[in-house]
Formats: structure tokens, sequence, C-alpha cells
């Protein structure tokens, strides 16, 4: 039986104060809410903003990249395994690991959900999908400048060998990025985007499929979904801004929180060699 990633997750330091991550370990879960929306497409087409209006209509907990980035970061681990399931055929990743690592969400959207369309849409042909869109050329430019820049920050290479949680992250991301986009983003990635939405658009029938521009609000959405029209604006987030600080900052709390690590062992250290030497003196008088 191969080695799945999630079967061996360590241990949250106790000394990862400076960020609020959670240790949910998915292996151990089960559904228990009904998945109702399947959001399939590619990240830096709204996903954000998207994964807030739904859940402002209701959806208990949509999951985005942000779910396993900065919230549970061992999700990563699961991730990883899907991944390496589908491209490299190692192990197995089927209804019941779906309903494990996504069993408390409604809905589910970004990457790197949607490199599992044909997957998520097998598992649960009962939902509904919904296909994000935008022009092919911004869109390439936005992932330059933000995930893309996210997978070769050397930053973030340097805190995935000291931090508990970038260690799981940074390496899915990049197999991600890797696998999906044929290890070559800057010059496949707009092939790869084109030939995704006409992969969406090919595995869901009509009726079932709403292609979505994040710019057209809550009209069509709610109008795909059956869904009464909030009283609130359509929601928006997750700018180049945003993304960048939301980063830099992580960098340097998760960098932090292993500085803080290490100082605790090592105290540990020359506080058992303290002890040690005392003992010894003792017996040797």
């Amino acid at each position: 039986m191969a080695l799945m990633l999630s079967d061996n997750l360590a241990p949250q330091p106790i000394t990862d104060i400076f960020t609020s991550d959670t240790c949910i370990d998915r292996r151990k879960c089960h559904r228990t809410v009904p998945m109702k929306v399947l959001a399939l497409g590619v990240g830096r087409t709204g996903t954000a903003s998207l994964r807030k209006a739904l859940e402002r209509l209701g959806y208990v907990k949509c999951y985005h990249m942000m779910c396993a980035s900065v919230e549970n970061p061992p999700d990563c681990l699961m991730w990883h395994d899907a991944l390496n399931a589908k491209y490299k055929g190692i192990g197995e990743f089927g209804r019941k690991e779906w309903d494990q690592l996504l069993g408390d969400c409604q809905a589910v959207c970004d990457w790197p959900a949607c490199a599992f369309a044909k997957e998520l849409i097998e598992a649960y042909p009962n939902a509904k999908v919904i296909l994000t869109t935008r022009d092919v050329d911004p869109w390439h430019a936005s992932v330059m400048k933000t995930v893309h820049w996210r997978v070769s920050d050397p930053e973030h290479k340097l805190v995935s060998n000291f931090s508990w949680a970038a260690g799981m992250y940074y390496p899915m991301l990049n197999t991600f990025f890797e696998t999906f986009f044929r290890g070559d983003f800057p010059g496949k990635g707009k092939q790869v985007y084109n030939e995704h939405v006409e992969l969406v658009r090919s595995l869901v029938p009509a009726d079932r499929l709403l292609e979505y521009n994040i710019n057209d609000g809550w009209g069509p959405l709610c109008e795909f979904l059956e869904e009464e029209l909030p009283d609130t604006p359509f929601p928006r987030g997750n700018d180049m801004a945003d993304f960048y600080k939301r980063c830099s900052t992580r960098n340097r709390h998760q960098m932090m929180n292993a500085a803080l690590q290490a100082v605790t062992m090592a105290g540990a250290v020359v506080a058992t060699g303290f002890a040690a030497t005392m003992v010894f003196k003792r017996f040797v008088r």
C-alpha cells in the first residue's frame, strides 16, 4: 500500500503562537453536510469573492485554497496525496477521501480543487457546477504577479524549511503548479486555462453549469442557485495588494514561530544539561 503523506501528520508546535492555524486531521473526518456547489474555475478568476458570496447565501463553508494555506495547513497533506494519486499514480483518492477532506463544506472553489474537476463531478453528481472565467491575458498577468510569485518566492521556500505550516503548504503548492500547468506556467498557463474551460464545459450538462464572470454580481449567481438576492453589495476580496500583504505577513509570523521554537528547544537543552550536571555533582561528592 502506498504511503500517504496525510498518514504522517506531525503535531503542531506549542510555540506556534504568532499564527492562528488549526491542526485538524482530516483523515479522521467524514461528511456532515451535502456538497451542493462545485466552483471549478481556476484561481484568480474571482474565487475569493465567490467564496464570500456563497457563504453569504448560506452555504455552510466554501472551501478555498486559503483553507489550506492559512487556516488548517494539514489539509495540504491530503491535497498533496490527491495530486500524487492523479498525476503520479501513487495511492488512491476517491469519494471516501473527498468526504474526509471536504466533509464540512457545501461548496468548493479555487485551486487546487480545480485540478480535480472530473473527480469532484463524479464524486458529487448532484452538485451544481460554476465555472468562473475572465479574459485569459489579464488572468495570466494576475497569476504571474501573485500565486506564481508565491510559488517562486525565495523567502517562502526558506520559511518552509523551518515552519510546521509552510513545510506542508509550500511543497503542495509547488506540486500543484508543476503538475496542473505542466511545469511551465509562464509558457503554458494560457493554454492550460483554455483547455480547462473546455474540459469543464464537456463534463457538465447545461442545466447544471453556470459560466460566470464575477463582475456580473448577484443576479446570475442567485438565479442559477435559486436563491433570493441579498440586500448587501457583492463581496470583493484578495486583490494584489491584499495578496502581497497577507503573504509577507504570513512569512514573518511563521519565522517568528520557528525562532521561538528554536529558542525554546535551546533553553530546554541548557536546562537539561544543567540538571544533569547538578545530579552528577551530588553523586560524586
